[in-house]
């Protein structure tokens, strides 16, 4: 099995937000051992990429798009049903959350490629999504860590014309660069609204993808898009979305955490037959007895995602 940390993980190891005593980790993928009496379409010894909720797939809310809402559903690693960094993963409604990834014999390139598509692909994959990029756009991404990156690469796969990556960071920008990133700005707050503006020659930018969460970033989001244009907000929130503002400029806010049992089929085709490679975000490696290490990379910015190895795939 291979699992990995999340950003979001952060602001409980931080102890930012309150998590109870136990299993952890919502991004995974594995081999099924075992399964339940009436859990179809899947079989033993199959690979499958599990989304970062677990949902039925049936409920109005799943068939309307919004797995997240699924009225059976919930989150792994939250209390209501095992994390994805332990030896193994008992899967609430496995037949409908679990993916199968189809071949074997795949490459570590690969396996950690499908191991972003449980989450920071899907949700960069959303956030583009939710703004409407299409063919010929300019797209600006405001935030640079994994979920932000793979923003980039979403555009890009959509069809993208120009993209600019907000980041301050080399590693980050290379690869932003190899994602398909054909501007950096890396200012911040005001200088970089400014730099923005510029660069797209006083308009805006077609579509802003903000995927950091913050107040500056959700500022910084709301005064780059262009009049007339969509946000697509990714970050979970820990600020306040200007909407007064936006509303005279006839700007829209959509997105959320990402419905990725919805996306993974799509994308996982494009991995498999390498049109995307996502799992470039993996910098630091290390097995579940170090798990905390991987945490502290994350926490330190010495990693942009950190990934855990649980036996052999």
């Amino acid at each position: 099995m291979l699992a990995c940390v999340c950003g979001s993980d952060l602001w409980y190891y931080r102890g930012e937000s309150e998590h109870a005593v136990g299993s952890i980790g919502h991004e995974f993928i594995g081999v099924v051992e075992d399964l339940g009496a009436d859990v179809t379409g899947i079989a033993r010894g199959d690979l499958v990429v599990a989304p970062f909720i677990y949902s039925d797939m049936s409920c109005p809310h799943c068939r309307h798009g919004s797995t997240i809402s699924c009225e059976s559903g919930g989150t792994f690693g939250n209390g209501t049903a095992d994390g994805g960094q332990g030896e193994a993963v008992r899967v609430p409604l496995a037949g409908s959350t679990l993916v199968p990834v189809p071949g074997a014999g795949h490459s570590d390139a690969v396996l950690r490629s499908v191991l972003a598509l449980s989450d920071v692909m899907s949700t960069g994959h959303h956030a583009a999504v939710s703004a409407g990029v299409k063919r010929g756009d300019t797209v600006a991404v405001v935030g640079d860590g994994a979920v932000g990156l793979s923003a980039v690469l979403a555009s890009k796969r959509l069809g993208a014309e120009r993209i600019l990556a907000l980041s301050r960071h080399s590693d980050r920008q290379r690869i932003a660069r190899e994602f398909g990133a054909t501007d950096i700005v890396e200012a911040r707050g005001d200088e970089a609204n400014a730099t923005v503006i510029e660069l797209t020659a006083g308009v805006g930018v077609d579509a802003a993808l903000e995927c950091v969460g913050t107040q500056q970033s959700i500022d910084t989001a709301a005064a780059i898009a262009r009049p007339g244009s969509m946000i697509g907000i990714v970050g979970v929130p820990h600020g306040t979305v200007p909407f007064n503002e936006a509303f005279f400029r006839n700007i829209g806010w959509s997105g959320g955490p990402a419905p990725a049992r919805i996306y993974i089929p799509e994308l996982l085709d494009d991995v498999l037959d390498g049109t995307i490679n996502p799992g470039l975000v993996f910098d630091y490696d290390t097995d579940l007895d170090r798990t905390p290490e991987a945490y502290a990379a994350m926490d330190e910015r010495r990693a942009i995602k950190s990934l855990i190895r649980v036996g052999a795939l």
